[in-house]
């Protein structure tokens, strides 16, 4: 994979803000996690309907008002003019944190949400959760321990032939063949705290909002092993 030069470092989480369905105040709940904003993009217009000061905004900035980005001061402008990744690629893979909050990254199209999922298994070395309305969305780490209580709907949707094991679920994947196409996990249960073990950097787990706390303490967690490069392209 083509290595970029990063241009946001924070020992903190970041929230990057995008430019699909997101609300000001699903962006204050992620800086109350992730203080530190970057907008990809056309993202910067929420940020500023927000209020919220923006550490760098990154794209090919053909979908920011004129007149928002010329406010920008020169230095927190980076444009990336290659027309190759999305500009949720351009940022996320500009980004070392020990986490990135995505806020705007979901609900209108849906090849937008596509090209989204599989930014987080291109970019699996970055750990990354996506804030959707009523859900958090991020790729499977090697290991992912969550206090869910039973009856939590835990949804895991292959992005490529993926296996693992489980403790917690109503229904063990421990033995499934994962795969898009074939074997997906949807609409599983939690019976307690769950823990995954997943042998690939390919697996989306999607789980309630109100776990986003504790998503975020464990992915960005330093001991906790994580994805060392990109997942499979």
């Amino acid at each position: 994979m083509l290595m970029v030069e990063k241009i946001v470092h924070d020992h903190r989480p970041v929230t990057l803000v995008g430019g699909g369905k997101a609300t000001p105040e699903d962006l204050y709940e992620a800086l109350t996690l992730a203080p530190t904003c970057v907008a990809a993009d056309g993202g910067a217009a929420l940020a500023a309907l927000a209020e919220v000061s923006l550490a760098a905004v990154i794209g090919d900035f053909d979908s920011i008002p004129g007149a928002l980005l010329a406010e920008l001061p020169e230095g927190k402008r980076h444009r990336i003019a290659e027309q190759s990744s999305t500009d949720f690629e351009k940022a996320l893979s500009r980004i070392a944190a020990p986490l990135v909050i995505g806020v705007g990254f979901t609900g209108g199209r849906i090849d937008h949400q596509l090209a989204a999922f599989h930014s987080l298994m291109r970019f699996a070395a970055q750990p990354c959760a996506l804030l959707a309305e009523t859900e958090v969305i991020f790729l499977a780490p090697p290991v992912l321990r969550l206090p869910t209580e039973p009856g939590d709907v835990i949804s895991l949707f292959p992005l490529a032939p993926v296996t693992g094991r489980s403790d917690g679920l109503v229904w063990p994947i421990a033995g499934l063949e994962f795969a898009p196409g074939a074997q997906i996990g949807t609409s599983n249960r939690a019976t307690g705290p769950l823990t995954l073990e997943i042998d690939a950097a390919a697996m989306l787990v999607i789980v309630s909002r109100s776990l986003l706390g504790a998503v975020v303490a464990e992915l960005s967690g330093a001991s906790d092993p994580r994805w060392s490069g990109g997942g499979a392209v």
